[in-house]
Order: C-alpha cells, then sequence, then structure tokens
C-alpha cells in the first residue's frame, strides 16, 4: 500500500486478532502498528523500529506464517493418510484389477492400491518437514540489507521467536523467499498425488468401472438428465492442483532476475504463497472425505480383476519356473491368449491337455496359479500384493 492510495487522516485503529480496521496516514501496516503504540505509549513507541527494517521485519513474518502453515498441511496430509489406511485395513480380501496403460494387466488387492498412495503422502510429508527445516532460520536483525547498527543478539531473538536458528547472511536474509518456493513445491507435487487420486476415483465410479460410488454430499445431479450423479468433488480436486502449480510457477517468475537484496517484487509472493498453502489445506481435507465417503462394489471389481487375461503372467512364470526361458513363455501364453479370445473362454477356463498343446510342461499343478488367489500369493516379495505382504505394509504405515 502506498501514501497515494491513503485517504483517511485519521488515526491508525487496530482491531482485535491482529486485524486493522483503517490505516488512517500510516503508509503500511509496520507505520500503522507502530503509530498506534506512539499513541499509547508515547516516545517509547517510536524506539520500536530501532535497528530494525520491514525489510527483516516481513521476512520475519513470512517465514512465522509459513511454518504455522506447514503444520496445518502435515496435520491435513496425516489425516488423509489415515482415512487411506483405515479403508486399506477394511479391504485386506477385496481384489481388483491393476492397471498399466489404463489396461487391465494383474490383480492386484485395494488394499496394496490404496497404500500406494500412502506412500506418496509420505514422501510429501518428508518434503514438507525439509522445507520447514530451512524456513526455520530468523532474519530479524538483518535490517534493511547491511545488518543491525545495534549490538543485538540476533541468535537469543532467533530463540525467542521459535526460530532453530538466525540467518548468517544479511543480504540473503532480507532477500531469500527460497522457503516459500519449497513449501509450494511441496504443496504442488502434493496436489499432484491428491489429482491422481481423484483421477481414478472419477474412473471408478463411472458406470464403465462401477467399482465405487460416492455419498450424495460428495457427488452432483445433472440440471438435464436425471440418470447422472457427477463426482465433482473429485473432479474439482483434479483440476486445483493447476492452481497450486500455477502459484509455484508466479513465484518463480517473482524471483526470477531479481539483483540482492530487497526488491518490492517481492510484495506479490503473498498472493501466491497464501492462495497455494490454502488450496493445499482444503483439498487434502475434501480428499480425505471422498477416500472415507467411497463405496467399493467388492463383487465388481473381483469380476474384472479375472477378466482381460490378467493371469496370463502367471502362466508364463509357471513356464518359467519348470525351465522355459521367460521370452519363450511369453510366446507360449501369448499363443493361449489368442486361442482364449477366439473361442471366449479365459486361460483358468482351458483343460490340462488343452495347455499341454501348447508345451508339455504344463501339469496339473498349474490351476492353483491360474486363479485370483494364486495370482496374488505368488507376488510374494517385498512390495508385492500378496495379502501376507500387505498386511505387513498394512502394519509399517500405521506405526
Amino acid at each position: 500500500m502506498t501514501p497515494a492510495t491513503l485517504v483517511d487522516n485519521s488515526p491508525p485503529q487496530l482491531a482485535g486478532e491482529g486485524r486493522v480496521r483503517a490505516l488512517g496516514a500510516a503508509e503500511d501496516i509496520h507505520m500503522a502498528v507502530e503509530a498506534r503504540l506512539r499513541q499509547k505509549l508515547g516516545p517509547l513507541g517510536g524506539k520500536l523500529h530501532t535497528g530494525r527494517s520491514r525489510n527483516d521485519q516481513v521476512a520475519v513474518d513470512l517465514r512465522l506464517f509459513v511454518k504455522t502453515a506447514g503444520a496445518e498441511i502435515l496435520e491435513a496430509i496425516n489425516a488423509l493418510k489415515s482415512a487411506l489406511i483405515a479403508r486399506a485395513e477394511e479391504h485386506l480380501d477385496t481384489v481388483m484389477p491393476g492397471y498399466t496403460h489404463t489396461q487391465r494387466a494383474q490383480p492386484v488387492l485395494l488394499a496394496h492400491h490404496l497404500l500406494a498412495y500412502v506412500e506418496m503422502l509420505r514422501r510429501d510429508r518428508g518434503r514438507m518437514q525439509d522445507a520447514l527445516g530451512r524456513a526455520d532460520v530468523s532474519p530479524l536483525g538483518a535490517g534493511a540489507l547491511a545488518g543491525s547498527g545495534f549490538p543485538i543478539d540476533r541468535t537469543t531473538l532467533a530463540h525467542d521467536l521459535g526460530f532453530a536458528a538466525a540467518a548468517a547472511n544479511s543480504l540473503d536474509a532480507v532477500a531469500d523467499r527460497d522457503f516459500a518456493l519449497e513449501l509450494l513445491a511441496a504443496c504442488s507435487i502434493a496436489m499432484i498425488h491428491l489429482s491422481r487420486l481423484c483421477g481414478e476415483i472419477v474412473l471408478w465410479t463411472s458406470v464403465e468401472f462401477s467399482f465405487a460410488a460416492l455419498p450424495d454430499a460428495l457427488a452432483s445431479g445433472s440440471s438435464m438428465m436425471p440418470n447422472k450423479k457427477n463426482p465433482c468433488a473429485a473432479e474439482l480436486v483434479r483440476a486445483k492442483s493447476g492452481r497450486v502449480a500455477g502459484d509455484l510457477m508466479n513465484l518463480l517468475m517473482v524471483l526470477k532476475g531479481l539483483p540482492l537484496a530487497y526488491n518490492r517484487d517481492l510484495q506479490e509472493d503473498k498472493e501466491a504463497l497464501f492462495d497455494g498453502v490454502d488450496t493445499t489445506i482444503v483439498c487434502l481435507q475434501v480428499a480425505a472425505r471422498l477416500v472415507g465417503g467411497l463405496k467399493f462394489d467388492r463383487d465388481v471389481m473381483r469380476t474384472a480383476a479375472l477378466s482381460g487375461y490378467t493371469l496370463a503372467t502367471e502362466a508364463a512364470d509357471y513356464l518359467s519356473r519348470k525351465g522355459m526361458p521367460f521370452r519363450d513363455a511369453h510366446r507360449v501364453v501369448g499363443q493361449m491368449v489368442a486361442k482364449g479370445i477366439t473361442t471366449h473362454r479365459g486361460l483358468e477356463d482351458f483343460s490340462l491337455e488343452e495347455l499341454q498343446q501348447f508345451s508339455p510342461l504344463f501339469s496339473g499343478d498349474v490351476f492353483g496359479y491360474l486363479t485370483l488367489e494364486g495370482a496374488l500369493k505368488s507376488r510374494d516379495v517385498l512390495g508385492g500384493t500378496a495379502p501376507a505382504q500387505v498386511k505387513e505394509a498394512l502394519a509399517r504405515v500405521k506405526t
């Protein structure tokens, strides 16, 4: 705010909870606070600014905001993680098709799929904590750019304000906005994860998939078509990922090419930072409600998990275990799939005699692998979708 925008020359009035009713003739909030203190305290209020600059003060305020906002985001991340973990625990025996290229690939447990997003959120939490660690530095005492002319103890000041340390260089202290960039970068990546999750919710709740349904509170109808139930909450979260990524790009471009130290360009950091933080928190909260509100159709998911020849990899692995090179096994099973398509049968429907026409390595034990349970159980390695592995993964994330 500049003097040209001020039309009220009355003394500044400061409202409760830190809000300003009117700046009066003050140039900005810093000057308004000082003027109000002078009204209340007399000349003592004029000493507030001794050895300080708006440059280091606003940098302190912004870092304090980032620390508070980061804690709120971490809380929202934890809430979404808890929702995903709770749903995974409910569906340790629910089978669904896993996809690559949006094509049915291999059967997986729904719990395994949900825990994949927990892993993403764990990384989001780590990035956020890492960013907050670097934000935990106090610029106070850097002055306008060259440091304070008074013998202040900047380390003690930093600790009094709850910072871990004082900034080491006065020029960098007032010019640095890396901490805001890092917070927005962490928010942007988290929002991309939310966008992916919500994109899947949109697919799962479509008639084509019919894997799940959303409660009415998280969906909307059509103004024209009575049959429609639109996953609007998920769609909006998916869209807002671009908004937060835009906030990050906005701040990057504000900082691009800025010479040291403070420049008024830095005033533009607030809009991007505040919007990115607010949007991320709200979207995390909505995503937690979406995850908690989903009603999964186990039967539909199980049927889908078995269709599309998702057991083909199990047949190829079986031949490989019997000694056939995997590339040859891949070719043999490809021929089996081709025959299954022409005869409208799954591989699990072939008789042993038919299987042996493709390879004499097939024996009666193959049918233990050509089932959903057999396919899941065979993936018994760290990070795999075998029920035992998923239970262990669930136990790990719960701790």
